[in-house]
């Protein structure tokens, strides 16, 4: 269990650095008076959408096989790769 933990939290964190998230905490933090109002409110968001996603992923994967979940996602990811590249999105 420690495993899937250390694991989940070195990807999340690394996947989140340099995201819009940060970038959007950071810009908050630096308008706001109280940084430590944007911590917890940047930290609780983190933590539901989280939650969504774990229980998201535990339905689908009842009735999906993981690697069509893996695919889509790769090719969700890329998508939005391209959209980000042309200023689409």
């Amino acid at each position: 269990m420690l495993k899937i933990i250390i694991s989940t939290f070195l990807l999340v964190f690394i996947a989140e650095l340099g995201d819009k998230t940060q970038l959007t905490t950071m810009l908050l933090s630096a308008q706001s008076n109280s940084k430590l109002a944007v911590l917890i409110g940047s930290s609780l968001a983190l933590i539901c959408s989280s939650i969504v996603g774990v229980l998201v992923g535990s339905y689908i994967n009842k009735y999906i096989p993981q690697n069509i979940i893996q695919t889509a996602a790769a090719i969700a990811f890329l998508i939005i790769g391209f959209l980000l590249l042309f200023n689409k999105i």
